[in-house]
C-alpha cells in the first residue's frame, strides 16, 4: 500500500510494504503515476482557473502546455512579476501519461516533445535549464489536472543562477 504524506512544502510518498519514503519532486516522474503539484499564479487567476479549468499556455521554455512543478517552492515565485502579496498557488493532481525528461537547453525535443507521444516534459532540478536551479513540468492536456485548492505561497527563497538564459 502506497499512503501520500503532506508536510507544507514537501510531499512525500511512504510504501508499506517496504517502508521506505521517497521526497517527490527531485527524481525523475515515472509515466502512469499520478502526482501532487502546484502552478503559481496571480489571486484572482487562481480563482478563474479553479472556475473554468486550466488552458495550455501559448509557449514557453517548453511550448504550449500548462506549466506546474512539484516543488512548492517553484511555484511560490509566479507569476514573477507581481509582488508576493498578490499571488495564490494551485495545488493540483496531474496524471502525467507518458514523460520525457528535457536536461539541457537546445535539448531535440525540447518544443516538439508531444509530437513524439509524450504527455508531461520534466525539466529535472539544477539541470542549467531553469535558473532558480527547480524542477518543472509541462502538461500538455488541461484535462491530466485535477485542481484540490488554492494554498498561499511560501515566501520566496534566494535562487542562485545555473545560466538559464534567462529562464526562472
Amino acid at each position: 500500500m502506497i499512503t501520500l504524506i503532506s508536510s507544507y512544502c514537501t510531499d512525500y510518498i511512504l510504501h508499506q510494504s517496504n517502508a521506505f519514503l521517497i521526497r517527490l519532486g527531485h527524481d525523475e516522474p515515472v509515466s502512469g503515476r499520478k502526482y501532487i503539484m502546484y502552478h503559481g499564479t496571480t489571486k484572482e487567476s487562481a480563482e478563474a482557473i479553479r472556475k473554468s479549468g486550466f488552458r495550455q499556455s501559448a509557449g514557453g521554455m517548453l511550448g504550449r502546455g500548462v506549466y506546474l512543478s512539484r516543488d512548492l517552492q517553484k511555484a511560490s515565485r509566479y507569476p514573477i512579476s507581481h509582488p508576493e502579496s498578490d499571488r495564490a498557488v494551485l495545488k493540483v493532481v496531474v496524471s502525467v501519461g507518458r514523460v520525457i525528461a528535457i536536461n539541457r537547453q537546445y535539448h531535440p525535443y525540447q518544443k516538439t516533445w508531444h509530437n513524439y507521444g509524450y504527455d508531461t516534459a520534466w525539466v529535472p532540478p539544477n539541470c542549467g535549464m531553469v535558473r532558480s536551479g527547480l524542477e518543472e513540468d509541462c502538461v500538455w492536456d488541461p484535462n491530466r489536472i485535477q485542481i484540490t485548492k488554492i494554498i498561499n505561497p511560501l515566501p520566496v527563497q534566494p535562487s542562485f543562477v545555473y545560466g538559464a538564459y534567462g529562464y526562472k
